[in-house]
């Protein structure tokens, strides 16, 4: 993925976003839209993240001349080009600052048009990266048994642990793939393959955990909860 801004602190915000998609790797940094010309000539890229207005050109300038430009998210604190932008086929219009769970939504899709476009070049990802006592840390969702909302964090059950993340119950159920996961309780995640028993009002987990199922969310009946086909 490319980053065009000609803002540091953008870059950095992004980068940190990035970093918790897990699945994303940045190949260049560029302050212009002429520094993101040199690249894309320089190598294939599946994705840029594009700042409108920078020095010299900007950013949808930069589309309008780039022969079978990348999957792009614009990535401006200017709303008034979002009509132009779409209108270039841009996957998502990001206005700064760009919240994690904004940025989580953006890339969903463009994995989705990626895997309409080439069904073989993009993988469902089988894992998460979460912030946990300051670190990055990777989660394998085949590990996670259960999520539960603590505030402004949520407790990441996975194997024989329990982390606090750093991030809220929205944020991370916008990031997690429904095929595998849902919702049973406004503070409650499930993983759907460590269901082994499902009652009218509560689900019993593998590890032993019996988690209540809100009233909200009981009348998803009983194929909700259904283990995905492997």
């Amino acid at each position: 993925m490319l980053i065009v801004d000609d803002e540091p602190l953008a870059h950095d915000v992004l980068a940190h976003l990035c970093e918790r998609e897990g699945d994303i790797e940045i190949v260049a940094h560029c302050l212009n839209a002429s520094e993101a010309l040199t690249q894309l000539e320089k190598q294939t890229v599946d994705l840029m993240l594009l700042d409108i207005r920078m020095p010299v050109f900007g950013g949808l300038d930069l589309l309008r001349g780039v022969h079978n430009p990348p999957l792009t998210i614009i990535v401006s604190a200017h709303q008034e080009h979002a009509y132009e932008g779409f209108e270039l086929d841009v996957i998502d219009y990001l206005l700064k600052p760009v919240s994690s769970a904004r940025f989580a939504e953006a890339i969903a899709k463009v994995r989705r048009r990626r895997i309409l476009t080439n069904p073989d070049a993009c993988e469902e990802p089988k894992e998460i990266v979460l912030k946990v006592d300051r670190a990055m840390r990777r989660f394998r969702f085949d590990d996670i048994t259960c999520v539960h909302a603590r505030g402004n964090y949520v407790a990441v059950c996975a194997g024989d642990q329990t982390l606090l993340a750093t991030i809220t119950m929205k944020e991370l159920l916008s990031q997690l793939p429904a095929r595998h996961f849902i919702r049973v309780h406004r503070s409650c995640i499930v993983n759907r393959q460590r269901i082994v028993e499902q009652r009218a009002s509560q689900v019993l987990l593998d590890d032993g955990q019996v988690v209540p199922i809100g009233r909200s969310y009981r009348k998803a009946g009983k194929n909700s909860f259904a283990r995905p086909a492997t």
